[in-house]
C-alpha cells in the first residue's frame, strides 16, 4: 500500500535539496511512485503544498515543544514533523490517529531508530492534545511563514500593514481560473455545459472571456468538460487582461518573444485578426513541448514556434513585428498563492540578475519593433525592480519609445487596475496573481 505521508516527506527532502521547481519535483516522485489514484495525488498535493506554504508558522510550533533545536533537526525528522503538523492544523478531514500513525510508519519505512520515531510520535500527540491552545493560522502566521529578507523588503516598499495583506493573500490557496476559447463556445453556453456537470463556475471580474471555478472544486483540469474540445485554457484574469495592451490589433506580423508554456501566445492567437502572423520563442525544451502540446489541444497549430532564445532569433531576423510581447522571465513574486515554494527560493541576488536580463531582453525586442508599432512588457511580480524600475531604464536608453496609458486597452471593469502613470498592475489582495505590464510605443 502507498503511504502517501511518505511520498510527501520524500517530495519536501528532494525540492529542498534539489532546489528545482515544487510542481517539478511532485510530478517526478508521483511517477517513480506510480502513483495513479488521483484521490491519492490530490491529498498529496494538498499535503505538500500546505507545509511550503505554512512552514514557518509549523516550524514555530515544533519549536515550541521541542528541546532540539530545529537547527540540528535531521531534515527527515523536520520534514516528517511538519508534514504531521499540517494534517493536524489544516486538514479537517484527516482523522488524528492517521495523521500521527502514518506519519510515524513512513519513519519508520525508512528504518529511522526507535528514539527518533518516539520523539516525532510524542511532539504530534502533544500538539494534537494542545491544539486550542496553539496561536492561530492569521495574517501574523501567514508573515512568519515567509522569508525574513522578503517581509523585510515589503515593509518598506508598501508600509506594515500592506506587507500583512500581501503576505495573507498569499497564503489562501487560489482558485482556478479558466479563459473559454470564444472561437468553440461562447461564455454563459460553457457556463451551462459546466453548470451540468455539476460545477458552479462564475463569470470572471475583469476579463471578458474569463471564468472562475467554485473554491471547493478538487477535480483534475483534464476531467473538466471540454478539455479535450479545447474549450478553455487554465489562466489567472491578470493573465489575461495583459494581452489586451498589444491592441489595437490588425494584421500584420507579432511576436511573443518569451513564449514559456504558451497561455499568452494561445490568446493572442485567438484576440489577432485573420492573416496575422504570430511568432512564439521559446528556448527551453520541455516548455516548448508542452506548449505544442497546447496548441494542438486548442487547435492553434498556426502558429510558427522558434525554439531559440530571443537574441539568437533577432540575429538572423530580418522582418519587423507591428507588435511584441516580452512577458519577461521573472522572480514569480506576484503568484507565490499559486506556487507557495517561490517565497523560499528567492533573494535580492536574483531579483538584480533578473532586471539585467529582463532589460537585455526589452532592447532586443526594441531592435525588432517596426515604427509605430507597440511592445508590451509583463512579468508576474509585483516587485518594483524588476517593473517599473526596468521600463524607466528602457526609456532612458531608447528615446523613440514612450509609454502609453494602459487604461484606453483594457475592458471597462479592468480600467481600475492602471495606476497613475499608466501601468497595469495588480496583486493578490484583490484575489488576482501579482501582474505587472507597461504598454510601449516606437515613433
Amino acid at each position: 500500500m502507498i503511504n502517501t505521508r511518505a511520498m510527501a516527506i520524500n517530495t519536501l527532502l528532494a525540492w529542498q535539496e534539489s532546489r528545482e521547481p515544487l510542481d517539478l519535483v511532485l510530478e517526478q516522485e508521483c511517477a517513480r511512485a506510480a502513483l495513479g489514484d488521483p484521490r491519492d495525488r490530490h491529498f498529496l498535493m494538498a499535503l505538500v503544498y500546505g507545509v511550503v506554504r505554512w512552514q514557518g508558522y509549523l516550524d514555530g510550533i515544533i519549536a515550541a515543544f521541542s528541546s532540539h533545536p530545529l537547527t540540528k533537526m535531521k531534515p527527515l525528522t523536520l520534514a516528517a514533523l511538519r508534514v504531521g503538523l499540517q494534517q493536524l492544523l489544516f486538514m479537517d478531514r484527516v482523522p488524528e490517529s492517521a495523521a500521527i500513525n502514518e506519519t510515524v510508519r513512513a519513519l519508520k519505512e525508512a528504518r529511522q531508530p526507535k528514539w527518533l520515531t518516539g520523539f516525532v510520535n510524542a511532539l504530534l500527540r502533544t500538539a494534537a492534545r494542545r491544539r486550542k491552545t496553539l496561536p492561530p493560522a492569521d495574517a501574523a502566521a501567514a508573515v512568519r511563514s515567509h522569508p525574513e529578507w522578503l517581509v523585510a523588503r515589503w515593509q518598506a516598499l508598501y508600509g506594515r500593514e500592506r506587507m500583512q495583506a500581501i503576505c495573507a493573500a498569499n497564503n489562501r490557496e487560489a482558485g482556478l481560473c479558466l479563459r473559454v476559447n470564444t472561437k468553440r463556445i461562447s461564455v454563459p453556453q460553457y457556463l451551462e455545459v459546466l453548470a451540468s456537470h455539476g460545477i458552479a463556475a462564475t463569470p470572471g471580474a475583469y476579463a471578458p472571456a474569463a471564468l472562475r471555478l467554485p473554491d471547493d472544486f478538487r477535480g483534475g483540469i483534464a476531467e473538466l468538460p471540454g478539455y479535450g474540445q479545447g474549450y478553455f485554457q487554465v489562466q489567472d484574469e491578470a493573465a489575461q487582461l495583459a494581452c489586451h495592451l498589444l491592441a489595437p490589433f490588425a494584421p500584420g506580423a507579432c511576436l511573443d518573444g518569451c513564449a514559456g508554456l504558451g497561455g499568452k501566445t494561445v490568446q493572442l492567437a485567438w484576440l489577432l485578426p485573420e492573416g496575422t502572423r504570430l511568432v512564439a520563442v521559446e528556448p527551453n525544451a520541455r516548455r516548448l513541448a508542452l506548449l505544442r502540446e497546447n496548441l494542438a489541444r486548442l487547435d492553434e497549430e498556426g502558429v510558427e514556434l522558434v525554439a531559440s532564445t530571443l537574441e539568437e532569433y533577432a540575429a538572423g531576423c530580418r522582418e519587423r513585428f507591428s507588435a511584441i510581447l516580452i512577458d519577461a522571465p521573472c522572480s514569480g513574486l506576484g503568484v507565490i498563492r499559486r506556487q507557495p515554494d517561490i517565497r523560499w527560493q528567492r533573494s535580492l541576488a536574483i531579483l538584480e540578475r533578473n532586471r539585467e536580463r529582463q532589460g537585455a531582453l526589452l532592447a532586443v525586442a526594441a531592435s525588432l519593433l517596426a515604427p509605430g508599432g507597440v511592445l508590451v512588457y509583463a512579468t508576474c511580480s509585483i516587485e518594483p525592480m524588476e517593473n517599473e524600475e526596468v521600463v524607466a531604464d528602457f526609456l532612458r536608453e531608447q528615446p523613440a519609445f514612450s509609454l502609453t496609458d494602459a487604461r484606453e486597452y483594457l475592458p471597462r471593469p479592468a480600467q481600475d487596475l492602471v495606476d497613475e502613470a499608466g501601468f497595469f498592475r495588480t496583486t493578490p489582495e484583490q484575489g488576482l496573481d501579482g501582474f505587472f505590464a507597461a504598454r510601449l510605443m516606437k515613433q
